[in-house]
């Protein structure tokens, strides 16, 4: 594995991990008011849309973790 496939696998796993604070802090407070849906539909749409292009590039960083945030 090269130094851009770890590039990848790493700006994939923060990217992934960025919507955790916010699931969290929904989870612990059972509150979802301040939560938009309209940045999660937004979010999956562009995850499903990475994932397409990684499958088209073959790129496996791309689809593993864009597949994981996406799911």
């Amino acid at each position: 594995m090269g130094w851009t496939e770890i590039l990848g696998l790493t700006a994939g796993v923060f990217t992934t991990a960025a919507v955790i604070p916010q699931i969290w802090k929904a989870w612990k407070t059972k509150e979802v008011d301040d939560v938009s849906p309209g940045m999660y539909f937004v979010l999956i749409t562009g995850l499903a849309l990475w994932v397409i292009y990684g499958v088209i590039q073959k790129d496996i960083p791309i689809i593993a973790t864009n597949g994981v945030a996406f799911m």
